[in-house]
C-alpha cells in the first residue's frame, strides 16, 4: 500500500504559490510515480465566498474584513482539508494550496492527527517568499477585486504577514527569482 502524501504550497498573498504547485504538479508525478489530487483554496471556495461575502457585508471581493475573518475564514480551510482527508483516505495523493497561516503556525500541520488526517500520511510544505515589496508589485499586476483591502490597508497587512515556524517537513523557496537548482531541490523535498 502506497503511503499517503499531503503536499502543502503556502504563504502569503502574491508569493506566487499557485503558479509554482501548477509548475511543480507534473515534476512531482514524473519523480514520484503517482498523480496528484490538486486543491486550490481560491479555486475550491471562490465563487462560495464571494456570493456570501456580497450577501453579508455587500463586497464580494471581501476576503481580509474582520467579517470574513469570524465567520468564514475558517470554514473554508475545515472544508478543504475535509476534502484532503477524504482523497487521502481514498487513496489519492494531495497537492494542498493556500495561504493556511493560522495552521502552520498552531503546528497542525506538524502533527497530522490534530487535522484528523489518516495515520502514517507524510507531509511536506512548501513554504514560498517573496519580499514584500515584489509581493505588493505582483499583488497590484494581477488586479484581482479580493486584493483590494489589501492595497488600501497595506501597513495593516503587513502586519499580518509572520514567518513560518522552522520543522524538517517545511522548506521555504525565494520566488524572486526562480532558480532550476532550488526548484529540483524543493521537489526532492517534497517527495523525500
Amino acid at each position: 500500500m502506497t503511503t499517503a502524501r499531503l503536499l502543502l504550497f503556502a504563504g502569503h498573498a502574491g508569493t506566487g504559490k499557485t503558479t509554482l504547485a501548477k509548475r511543480a504538479m507534473p515534476v512531482l508525478a514524473a519523480r514520484g510515480g503517482k498523480d496528484f489530487f490538486f486543491l486550490d483554496k481560491d479555486t475550491a471556495y471562490g465563487a462560495f465566498s464571494s456570493h456570501v461575502m456580497g450577501l453579508l457585508t455587500g463586497n464580494p471581493a471581501d476576503r481580509d474584513s474582520p467579517t470574513y475573518l469570524q465567520n468564514l475564514r475558517d470554514r473554508e480551510y475545515a472544508g478543504l482539508l475535509d476534502i484532503t482527508r477524504e482523497n487521502l483516505e481514498l487513496g489519492s495523493q494531495v497537492l494542498l494550496v493556500g495561504p493556511f497561516t493560522r495552521e502552520l503556525m498552531a503546528g497542525k500541520f506538524f502533527d497530522l492527527v490534530q487535522l484528523g488526517m489518516p495515520a502514517g500520511t507524510v507531509c511536506r510544505i512548501a513554504w514560498i517568499d517573496l519580499s514584500t515589496e515584489e509581493a505588493k508589485r505582483r499583488i497590484e499586476k494581477r488586479n484581482d477585486p479580493r486584493d483590494a483591502w489589501k492595497l488600501a490597508h497595506w501597513d495593516e497587512y503587513l502586519k499580518r504577514r509572520v514567518e513560518p515556524p522552522a520543522h524538517p517537513a517545511l522548506r521555504r523557496f525565494d520566488n524572486q527569482h526562480v532558480d532550476d537548482a532550488e526548484f529540483d531541490a524543493l521537489i526532492s523535498h517534497l517527495l523525500a
